[in-house]
């Protein structure tokens, strides 16, 4: 199995699990082993499907503003824990992969192993909600043709994506490409390095 064989249907399953109460305020249950790669894959994808539904809200015209700043907190810190987890994962993929000897010609990728991942998860939610566009009993026949049309183009993306991020382990695993971490460095979250902080 390769690892987007492994990833895909978790994002799936974190998508449909999050669906069946449709709220952001429903509480995780991550049905896999803490600290296992499955667990983070997991929340990953549920993390980001939260975040899918708080960025529908906030554009409500009609959302009172000091319920959109409370929204707004919320986004900031689901970046957040976004950023970490794609570390993890990252981390994760270090590890396996820490005793390769890389080649004299290796190369660099341009986003590291979990940055893809990360591209993957956010992709099977727009699967999921072009779907339901597609299959909207309220719709013109021209939406509905030009929803499908674009879910066959996310799932043709989604295949690709799939492949690339299978044949860049490969190339991990076998020598030829190699991977560094660059830790993200958000200034604005940081006290230290955000003026609008520090100078208070």
């Amino acid at each position: 199995m390769t690892f987007t064989e492994l990833a895909n249907p978790i994002f799936v399953r974190a998508i449909d699990d999050y669906h069946v109460t449709d709220s952001v305020e429903t509480p995780i249950n991550n049905p896999y082993e803490e600290g296992s790669i499955e667990n983070r894959l997991y929340l990953k994808c549920w993390i980001d499907t939260v975040q899918w539904h708080f960025e529908d809200i906030i554009r409500d015209p009609q959302i009172d503003p000091a319920a959109a700043l409370v929204l707004k907190r919320r986004i900031d810190k689901s970046n957040q824990d976004r950023t970490d987890l794609v570390e993890q994962i990252d981390s994760y993929f270090r590890d396996i992969y820490s005793s390769v000897k890389v080649l004299d010609n290796a190369t660099i990728n341009t986003e590291s192993p979990a940055w893809a991942v990360d591209r993957l998860s956010i992709l099977a939610l727009k699967i999921y909600h072009m779907k339901e566009q597609v299959e909207r009993k309220d719709a013109s026949a021209e939406h509905l043709q030009k929803c499908q049309a674009k879910l066959d183009v996310l799932l043709e993306q989604q295949v690709d994506l799939s492949s690339a991020i299978d044949q860049l382990l490969a190339d991990i695993e076998a020598g030829k490409k190699y991977m560094k971490v660059y830790r993200q460095m958000k200034m604005y979250n940081d006290p230290s390095t955000n003026p609008v902080l520090y100078k208070k």
